[in-house]
């Protein structure tokens, strides 16, 4: 039935008395033909809107998202022998640019720290490669000839070498457990970890050891990382001192300093910025024979830094003297 359809609508009234229904009817047919129209549009333009609208958001999206696949591509091809390389850095500063700059400095910070860790070892293998082959040599020209071989003088020998390797070790320990520190950080009394550590000293009898100036000094860091930065200065000083270490400790409104001094030969000139690289041992201090295997200052360093502080050495007329200077109540980085 292809007839227009109608919209009636009726009442009921009354005329001279009687009741009578009153019908009124209307055509929808130019209703139907907007509806019509309007639908034929839609199903025209409603397409093609969702097409262009699609394509644009694919485009804009994959433009947007380029960098992205670049930086993807770039760190695949990234490994460890590889860690120079670097992502590329889009020109715009928006979050796709400050994620390529935050991912070079990550990646520029593991290239440092593999960097440090392969020196590290290559050190490691040097310095161990010396007292074992000593170790061996040793005990190889004792067993080749039992009978000439004065094995209490071989045992001494080896014995002192042993040492040498366990202090080694012992060093090691705490320069490759450096960025790994699990001590927790509390108050620390400075004057009384270094009274202990001088208590130390004297008891060997080596060399005299004076206090001046000497004050308390508190301070949030870690007792034993503390201890063994103050154990190393004066290990080093009774290494090198003739006679007489003086030790000075005194605090200000916001750090603490540390002053270790001995009388010994002092540092030449020519290893004053040295003293403090890992594994290094002057000229003279390996003449002597000191027994030392170039950490213990390094060691210095690197915690006092980790708290936060500085460590220099000063100009001195007599011997070597060292500073530490350690910021109070100031909470050291984990």
């Amino acid at each position: 039935d292809h007839r227009p359809a109608h919209a009636v609508a009726g009442v009921l009234a009354s005329m001279r008395g009687q009741p009578v229904a009153v019908y009124a009817a209307v055509s929808l047919e130019h209703a139907e033909e907007g509806v019509e129209a309007a639908t034929t549009a839609l199903a025209i333009i409603v397409p093609i809107l969702l097409i262009a609208v699609g394509g644009t958001a694919w485009l804009v999206v994959g433009r947007a998202l380029r960098p992205v696949e670049a930086i993807r591509e770039r760190v695949t091809e990234i490994t460890a022998s590889r860690l120079g390389r670097r992502v590329p850095e889009p020109p715009a500063d928006d979050e796709v640019g400050r994620l390529a700059r935050t991912m070079n400095e990550m990646l520029a910070r593991l290239e440092e720290v593999h960097e440090r860790q392969r020196r590290f070892a290559a050190d490691a293998a040097h310095e161990l490669r010396s007292p074992l082959s000593s170790l061996r040599t040793r005990l190889e020209i004792g067993l080749a000839h039992p009978s000439s071989t004065d094995w209490v003088r071989l045992a001494g020998d080896l014995h002192r070498e042993a040492v040498r390797l366990g202090d080694l070790t012992d060093e090691l320990i705490v320069l490759a457990l450096a960025d790994g520190v699990t001590e927790p950080v509390g108050w620390v009394d400075l004057d009384e970890v270094v009274l202990t550590e001088i208590d130390a000293v004297r008891t060997r009898g080596v060399v005299d050891v004076e206090l001046s100036p000497f004050s308390a000094a508190r301070l949030r860091g870690r007792a034993g990382e503390l201890s063994r930065v103050v154990r190393n200065l004066l290990d080093n000083a009774e290494h090198h001192a003739q006679h007489r270490i003086t030790v000075g400790l005194w605090s200000a409104d916001r750090f603490a300093e540390l002053v270790v001094t001995d009388d010994g030969p002092g540092v030449p000139d020519s290893d004053r910025t040295k003293v403090f690289e890992r594994f290094f041992r002057s000229q003279r201090a390996r003449e002597r024979d000191s027994g030392g295997v170039g950490l213990g200052l390094a060691i210095v360093r690197e915690v006092t830094e980790r708290h936060g502080g500085l460590v220099w050495l000063a100009d001195s007329t007599e011997g070597a003297c060292f500073h530490v200077r350690l910021p109070l109540a100031v909470e050291p980085p984990a």
